[in-house]
């Protein structure tokens, strides 16, 4: 019986809006470690020699071609790390290795290990070794994707691109068209000629690589958000070497390859009515922002909107400063459908003091502190902007509309959510972008996999419509949708024994939970005036609960170091 490789790519991605932290995707990658780790001095090879990083791990870079259909043409380095499984290699506990990357895309999974990796590692027992890969392109992987020459440059581009509502003023759009052909430019201009391979099919064949120098047949792979379109691309091109699959927050690959990321809004209305009625039923003393009925709640939230929109409110802080105006306010509420469980509470009580005048709290959910990052090792890491952007746009069909078509599409977006300025914006970015690739994936996205994959999804995913995953089953058959009765994006963005439990159960043993009929409730209110779901409604489900508190609050640690972000 061959071996296993385990990945594991979170997402947390697809994220995203492009814009939503830009200051924190350059400084995503620092660690609460605090160590350094010298990556230039770890050589690429063509198998794995691990040594120690960062005090408690082990890192190593793999040598892959950059063109797979010319090897010989020049080679990528992967920066690769890992938690070791508690377990030796020959013990029957050992399932082998499990990689971990933040989907995005441009994400880096080497930092969510950092992050993460020992949760991961606990809530599964310590029987795999957690890995982390940050894909070609990105982060500490070479050659990697920039677009600018110095962190100066990167950081002025930056501190412009954070940005406002396409709605919130009639320059908006044309200035966000005319940033994009002069992104073209400077990408095309920083390009050494491998920009063009860093590609979601190159990243698929990385992953098949790396299975293959850990003597492995078969990858397994639990991807989130855009992570779950590297999943749908390993498993079409590779149908029988898929081990076990989780795809987890899941997007519609035909529509992000076609660039329109407009499928992706389909639930983000439903996501932000769990923010007005969580907060009705949480009562006065429960939701800082607290009204009689959601109807209320929304319109307090539209009059705040006009407020600052007519007013900005300034914000000055001893490490910070700036304005609350009409786009950051429309951001931070995006912001907080992506993690509601840990985000309904604070965005509730700063639009209760925005109401009040103080825009302190509104202003820290969505903004660092201003210079606060930036070191020579700092700007060497931090690529997620460019790495996401070359991503999507090289993925992606191309892009010529007018300014007159893309602001029908935009308008069109808004059919689906009043939100939709601040996404339409993915596909504004490529109307500008330059440098082309060959695109060589089957015209069609499926197939029968080695192994069934499993599916899922939040029921009101802002980002990830359940829709999706749903649609994504059909291309494969004996696939499994496992639904979380939950808003928020991706299933770490709640906690739910229920959910930890089907996964883990396909996972340890290959078991998949009832097709397409399981429904987990979760674990958590999101106030603490709620009941929690899984005490007023049993989940549908096939499997004994895991529900002790060390349990729960190993998934709760979990979802407090995970990630979850909007698209650079």
């Amino acid at each position: 019986m061959s071996k296993l490789l385990t990945v594991y790519a979170v997402g947390g991605g697809m994220l995203g809006l492009t814009l939503i932290l830009t200051v924190f995707a350059q400084c995503f990658w620092q660690t609460s470690q605090g160590d350094r780790f010298d990556w230039n001095s770890v050589k690429a090879t063509s198998t794995f020699r691990w040594q120690g990083c960062y005090k408690h791990y082990q890192c190593t870079r793999l040598k892959v071609p950059m063109n797979y259909t010319n090897p010989s043409s020049g080679w990528a380095g992967l920066a690769i790390i890992r938690v070791p499984s508690l377990f030796p290699t020959t013990s029957p506990s050992y399932q082998g290795p499990l990689i971990i990357n933040p989907g995005g895309p441009g994400g880096s999974g080497v930092s969510l290990v950092l992050r993460s990796g020992f949760h991961f590692s606990t809530i599964l027992d310590g029987r795999f070794d957690i890995i982390g890969l940050d894909p070609r392109g990105i982060g500490r992987s070479t050659p990697q994707v920039k677009f600018f020459g110095t962190y100066s440059e990167q950081a002025l581009w930056l501190d412009g691109e954070y940005p406002d509502a396409l709605n919130s003023s009639t320059e908006v759009l044309p200035r966000s068209i005319a940033r994009a052909q002069l992104m073209g430019h400077l990408a095309e201009d920083q390009d050494d000629g491998t920009l063009r391979h860093v590609t979601t099919e190159n990243i698929a064949r990385d992953m098949l690589s790396i299975a293959r120098a850990n003597g492995n047949d078969k990858l397994q792979y639990w991807g989130f958000s855009w992570g779950t379109i590297l999943g749908v691309v390993f498993a079409t091109l590779f149908p029988d070497h898929v081990g076990r699959m989780v795809l987890d927050g899941v997007i519609d690959a035909e529509d992000y390859y076609a660039t329109l990321w407009s499928n992706n809004l389909l639930d983000t209305n439903k996501t932000l009515q769990h923010f007005f009625q969580a907060c009705v039923d949480a009562g006065p003393t429960g939701c800082a922002f607290y009204a009689p009925n959601a109807t209320e709640i929304a319109s307090n939230l539209d009059r705040l909107y006009d407020m600052v929109k007519a007013q900005p409110v300034p914000v000055y802080q001893a490490r910070t400063y700036g304005l609350v105006d009409y786009s950051l306010l429309r951001r931070a509420v995006f912001t907080a459908l992506y993690s509601p469980f840990t985000m309904f509470e604070p965005l509730a009580q700063g639009l209760a003091d925005l109401k009040a005048g103080n825009g302190d709290t509104i202003y820290s959910l969505v903004n660092r502190p201003r210079f606060e990052c930036a070191d020579a090792e700092d700007f060497q890491y931090s690529n997620q902007y460019e790495s996401g952007t070359a991503l999507h746009c090289l993925d992606g069909d191309e892009v010529h509309d007018s300014p007159a078509e893309l602001r029908r599409f935009y308008e069109k977006m808004t059919e689906y959510t009043t939100l939709a300025e601040l996404w339409a914006v993915v596909r504004i970015r490529c109307s500008g972008w330059r440098v082309r690739t060959k695109r060589t994936l089957p015209t069609k996205f499926g197939g029968r996999t080695s192994s069934p994959l499993l599916l899922v999804s939040n029921t009101a995913d802002p980002v990830a419509p359940l829709w999706a995953a749903h649609k994504t089953s059909k291309w494969f058959p004996g696939s499994v949708v496992l639904m979380q009765d939950a808003p928020g994006h991706c299933s770490v963005s709640a906690v739910s024994s229920c959910t930890q439990s089907n996964i883990r159960e396909y996972l340890l043993n290959g078991n998949l939970p009832n097709a397409n009929a399981t429904v987990c409730a979760v674990d958590e209110g999101l106030f603490k005036g709620n009941k929690r779901r899984a005490d007023t409604e049993a989940p549908s489900q096939q499997l004994p609960l895991v529900t002790h508190d060390t349990y729960l609050n190993d998934i709760r640690r979990l979802r407090d170091s995970f990630p979850l972000a909007l698209p650079t």
